[in-house]
This record gives C-alpha cells, sequence and structure tokens, in this order.
C-alpha cells in the first residue's frame, strides 16, 4: 500500500516525458548520480548465475545501460525502453552503439512485449517515476518468465529531503516528486507475485555552491515538477526567492546539502526461482512480509 503521502498523488505521464525529452541532450553530462546507481547495479549482476536470452532496460533514458548489457550478455536480446522518445533518440552511435539494442518508446504501465517473453528486467532509477507502484509491478510480473530476475535501484522516500523542507515553508502545493519508501516498493513486489525480494538502502549526500545550482542540475535531468496537480504558471518569483532563503538556512560548510536516499532491489517472479544468487553481501537483507526492517549506510560525497 502506498504511503499517506503518496496515496493521493500522481504524476502528469506526458509532463514527464516532454520533461525527460527536454533533458536529453545534456543528461549524460550531469547524471552522476545515474551512472553511479548503474554501476552499482551492474556489479550485482554478478551475484547471480544468469543466461538470459532476452533482457529488458526499463527506464533505460539514453541507453547506456543497455550498451553495458549488451556486453555482458552478448547472446541475449536487448531491448531499451523508455518513456521519453527524446531519450531513446540520444542513444550512443558505433560499433557498440544502437544496432546491438532495440530501442522502445512505451510507458512502463503498458509494456508492449509477450507474457513471460523477458528472463532479466533491469531497472536504473525508473520506479521513483511512478506514482502507481502496484500496477507496475504487476506488468513487470507478467513481462517476466517464472523464476525471471528484476533488479532494480529507486530513489527514495528521502530523496531531496532539504528541498521539500525548503518548499514546505513556502506553501502546500506538490512542488517535489514524492518517491516510494523500501515498505512500499517490498509489499507491492510481493502482492504482484514476486518471491524472495531483498531490498537494501543507501544515503549519498552532496554539497551544491547554491539553490539554483541544485535545481539547474535537476532540470538537466529531467526531475522537474510533474505532479498533476501542479501549479501551471510560474507559482510566481516571490515564492521561489522565499523556498531559496528557507533552504540557504540549511547551508552548511561545503554548501548547501542535498540527501539522495537510494533502494538497490531484487526479486525473482513467480513461484519456481530458477536463478539463486551466487552470493548475498552482507548489506543487503531479505526483506519478510509483514517484518520490513531499515538497513541504512552511512550518507557518502561531499
Amino acid at each position: 500500500m502506498s504511503t499517506p503521502q503518496r496515496e493521493h498523488y500522481r504524476l502528469d505521464r506526458r509532463a514527464l516525458a516532454r520533461a525527460l525529452g527536454r533533458a536529453a541532450s545534456g543528461h549524460e553530462a550531469a547524471a552522476w548520480l545515474q551512472r553511479r546507481t548503474r554501476a552499482e547495479l551492474l556489479q550485482r549482476l554478478q551475484w547471480f548465475e544468469l543466461e538470459p536470452q532476452c533482457v529488458l532496460d526499463l527506464g533505460a533514458g539514453t541507453c547506456q545501460g543497455a550498451l553495458e548489457l549488451v556486453r555482458r550478455y552478448p547472446a541475449a536480446r536487448v531491448l531499451a525502453l523508455d518513456l521519453a522518445h527524446g531519450m531513446l533518440a540520444a542513444a550512443p552511435r558505433g560499433r557498440w552503439g544502437r544496432r546491438r539494442f532495440e530501442r522502445v518508446c512505451a510507458d512502463a504501465y503498458a509494456l508492449p512485449l509477450a507474457t513471460h517473453g523477458c528472463d532479466l528486467i533491469y531497472s536504473n532509477l525508473l520506479s521513483q517515476w511512478c506514482d502507481r507502484i502496484d500496477e507496475l509491478c504487476g506488468e513487470l510480473a507478467r513481462v517476466l518468465r517464472p523464476g525471471g530476475l528484476l533488479l532494480f535501484a529507486s530513489l527514495g522516500a528521502g530523496a531531496l529531503q532539504e528541498l521539500r523542507s525548503a518548499w514546505t515553508s513556502v506553501d502546500a502545493g506538490p512542488h517535489v516528486h514524492q518517491f516510494p519508501d523500501m515498505q512500499e516498493l517490498a509489499e507491492a513486489l510481493m502482492r504482484a507475485g514476486f518471491v524472495e525480494p531483498v531490498i537494501d538502502l543507501e544515503c549519498e549526500r552532496r554539497h551544491y555552491p547554491s539553490v539554483p545550482a541544485l535545481m539547474h542540475e535537476l532540470k538537466r535531468l529531467g526531475c522537474q515538477n510533474a505532479a498533476a496537480e501542479r501549479r501551471r504558471n510560474l507559482g510566481g518569483r516571490a515564492a521561489l526567492a522565499a523556498m531559496c532563503a528557507a533552504y540557504e538556512l540549511q547551508r552548511e560548510r561545503d554548501g548547501v546539502p542535498a540527501t539522495f536516499e537510494l533502494l538497490f532491489g531484487a526479486a525473482f517472479a513467480g513461484e519456481a526461482a530458477a536463478v539463486r544468487p551466487v552470493t548475498t553481501p552482507a548489506s543487503e537483507y531479505v526483506v519478510p512480509a509483514g517484518n520490513l526492517r531499515l538497513r541504512r549506510r552511512s550518507p557518502q560525497g561531499s
């Protein structure tokens, strides 16, 4: 079940696609977070003995992850799927470029894929842009074969908490995306029929010279406000100035802080888990139904 804050929260999918598409040209230069989570997910793949025939990179963005998946599984059919056509159009060219995988522009809620047609779904920072988590997990369970692996990273509920707090001091409008928490994701996976869900949480904290510098980076990533109930005009320079002033009160020696809460998860589709982790690192834990625990790592970066 969604958290109370997200229960009535809805995203404008068209606005989200437009924002991501506009950000495509400069996305990779600013995408330090995507690179960090991509490296972590690719490292975690070594824990699983997989010989997939079909791999889906869900929320592929500019297809950097798809390229790595092609290199790791050269015999597999790799599909790079994203909501924003502009992101897919920005995929790298060359020997290891577009010809090695297929690009599909579609919504994660309605995947144009056959039931049980994928062996591995890799999803880097996609689920936080989905307000209907149960619907998303149900669709992922549909396209994965029984025993297939879902491996994902998502922003968690604590992400951008400083920005959220600053806006809250100005008005009650939805200015910052409401990201899912670990319990919401884990329970949705289990309701969809996934087994052995494993999720862990990490926090990374960065500092910026100013609030506008942070806002500019988020815009380059396509992380603009796409809430269905967002204010459709500029909202007033006074409100923006008030938010920046409130945010400045949180300034530290190294600059204004921004927390990025990260969720890393894995689960198997169906009851017959055909693949198993080779090893389970100490930082990971199985999330039992009704007894979800948080395991945090210390914030990193500055």
